[in-house]
């Protein structure tokens, strides 16, 4: 049943004109919430353990929140919001896109590169430095993978590609990922190139093929078909009350693959990165149901709240970009340079994540003000 039959059949749920525009508060907290988390999220993969990471709180940041509950969210907010900017045509989706892949490059000099380097000046460790800096620095993150799939979209929408077209194309490329991850080419740097669109391994297991194309594709299409059906809604608490239902069915999905240890939350970093097809269609059923309770709660939140989360999300970029390198200058070269390790209790490792979100909001709070004084002073 295609989106015109569904507006035909529920006039009072949706129409046939475009109804809802602006801001939307939930993809808004939908996006919030996980960059917000990420500094706990990347801290304790990099200062706990790997007995650790295997329950409690670090498994909860490490494999739940920052699993199903970050990268899926924003990624498919990402493709709903396309629909909510003005720039939206497929030449304006695409230079957005190439934006993104810039601002991946420019944070690896920063995330990576330059780090690296400093802590082998410091230390002379190469195994810790330099033997994996070209796979982290030419590897597949997700802000490659967000320009690689506004590039797919801004072709889908040239082409005036039909929604259905589009869904069965992402799903029939989310199947051929599934069937070609772990691929090992035995040759480094085609693993490295090829990873930014096939889940690609090798034996030393060093390289970073993040978020490949073609296991991620589906979640961010899928979000810019939502998001084309979202503008249509006329009635949005009767709307989230029909989808909503379905994340209880995806949380039990997700209740029994860590039971038994299986799926995304199978053993190894590439059991969540080269996503499995059904792992991404239970994904996909979470994330309009966590739509949902945001937007209920959008309603009953304190107003300067809601507008914290709305800041966040409009600066999200950033807001992943600095505290990451945050991260990497305190766990790997401060800490490592200074103590031979950058495993810490788990209390430290907590309160060093707070420290880098406040750190990384107030940064953005600083450089936003500063921004706008200087527009003050050249309109005058």
């Amino acid at each position: 049943m295609d989106v015109g039959t569904i507006k035909k059949k529920t006039p009072e749920l949706l129409s046939a004109e475009i109804c809802n525009t602006g801001r939307q508060t939930e993809l808004d907290i939908g996006k919030a919430l996980p960059i917000l988390c990420l500094a706990f999220v990347h801290c304790v993969i990099e200062c706990c353990t790997e007995e650790q990471l295997l329950s409690g709180i670090p498994f909860l940041f490490d494999s739940v929140i920052g699993g199903p509950f970050s990268a899926p969210m924003f990624l498919f907010c990402m493709g709903a919001t396309i629909h909510y900017t003005k720039r939206n045509s497929p030449e304006e989706i695409a230079l957005r896109g190439l934006s993104l892949l810039r601002a991946g490059f420019l944070l690896n000099v920063f995330r990576f590169l330059l780090p690296f380097l400093l802590g082998y000046a410091i230390t002379g460790n190469t195994r810790q430095y330099l033997v994996p800096l070209p796979y982290f620095f030419f590897g597949n993150d997700v802000l490659q993978f967000a320009c690689l799939s506004m590039l797919c979209i801004a072709l889908f929408k040239k082409l005036k590609t039909p929604k259905w077209a589009m869904a069965a194309v992402s799903l029939a490329m989310s199947a051929a990922g599934t069937f070609l991850r772990g691929t090992d080419l035995g040759n480094d740097v085609l693993n490295v190139v090829l990873g930014w669109f096939i889940g690609t391994e090798n034996e030393a297991g060093l390289v970073i093929s993040d978020f490949p194309l073609l296991n991620w594709l589906i979640v961010p299409v899928c979000g810019y078909l939502f998001g084309s059906l979202l503008l249509h809604v006329k009635d949005k608490k009767r709307f989230y009350l029909l989808v909503s239902p379905a994340l209880v069915a995806a949380l039990l999905i997700m209740v029994v693959e860590i039971r038994f240890v299986v799926g995304t939350f199978s053993p190894g970093e590439n059991a969540f990165y080269h996503l499995f097809l059904y792992d991404a269609l239970w994904f996909l059923a979470i994330i309009p149901g966590l739509l949902g309770v945001y937007y209920g709660a959008s309603k009953i939140l304190p107003e300067r709240l809601v507008g914290f989360f709305t800041y966040t999300s409009r600066h999200i970029t950033e807001f992943y970009c600095i505290h990451w390198v945050l991260v990497r200058l305190i766990t790997n070269v401060a800490l490592f340079s200074l103590f031979g390790t950058q495993v810490l209790p788990l209390r430290y490792v907590l309160l060093l994540s707070l420290g880098i979100s406040l750190t990384t909001f107030l940064c953005i709070v600083v450089y936003d003000t500063f921004l706008n004084m200087h527009k003050g002073k050249s309109a005058e």
